[in-house]
């Protein structure tokens, strides 16, 4: 285990640090989206366009946030005139419906105490999931994993972020603002195209397993890889930060 210099896990959530089948969760998700917009657009009509704003979010250049090219991306579709009301909504949405996602979580103990060793290990940790999302949805998310938003040195979030996964972009702006370097880090992930592409920056990997996403046959290329517990027990094994010995 040569892990000499590594003081910093980067944790995707959805899948990883946030049991849930991504599948069950995106369907409940627009279910209860539709609700809260039943009286301003049929729901084929706004999960086509909440896909299309979206899409444009995740071919972020770095120019303007996620948020501001989600809205801008959207507002063309629904109307200038009516963006307002439609931002209003969605933070309404967040706030109440999306609550209701959360039966897709599962409770798996595995990766709490793993974080929570890293921690007492004097590792930092931090959330480096895809940045789609408004801060107030993640910080439930992580909620619903049973952590608090201050258990982490960064959380990406769509108000700040400028590029999405799989853009290497996305991994340089979340080390340049943590002030971390490649070799520093870990990714831990469970989407193999876009938890991985951090290493083509010179970063560590690790691929859980349980929710696995992986969208060719090509050979998965990662550091380690492994099941929830897996996880757990590399975790335990590891030294203090800053005191690796090397492999």
């Amino acid at each position: 285990m040569n892990l000499r210099g590594v003081d910093t896990f980067l944790f995707d959530l959805d899948g990883t640090l946030l049991p849930m089948d991504i599948d069950e969760f995106t369907e409940l998700y627009f279910k209860e989206m539709s609700k809260v917009f039943s009286d301003l657009i049929e729901p084929e009509r706004l999960v086509k366009y909440v896909w299309a704003a979206t899409k444009d979010m995740i071919n972020n250049t770095g120019q303007r946030t996620n948020e501001e090219v989600f809205v801008e991306s959207f507002a063309k579709l629904v109307g200038e005139d009516k963006i307002h009301i439609y931002k209003d909504r969605f933070d309404a949405f967040y706030d109440e419906g999306f609550l209701n996602t959360r039966q897709c979580v599962r409770d798996v103990p595995f990766m709490r105490e793993s974080v929570r060793i890293l921690k007492e290990k004097g590792y930092d940790v931090a959330i480096a999931t895809n940045p789609l999302f408004p801060k107030k949805a993640i910080v439930h998310r992580i909620q619903w994993a049973g952590f608090k938003p201050g258990d982490f040195i960064y959380i990406s979030c769509y108000e700040n972020n400028r590029f999405c996964k799989p853009n290497v972009g996305f991994y340089q702006e979340v080390l340049r603002d943590i002030g971390k370097h490649p070799h520093q880090c870990i990714m831990v992930g469970n989407d193999v195209q876009e938890d991985l592409v951090a290493a083509s920056l010179g970063m560590k990997t690790f691929l859980i397993t349980d929710y696995l996403i992986h969208r060719t046959d090509e050979p998965i290329e990662c550091t380690y890889k492994g099941s929830y517990e897996d996880f757990y027990e590399f975790v335990k094994q590891l030294p203090a930060a800053g005191k690796h010995q090397g492999a």
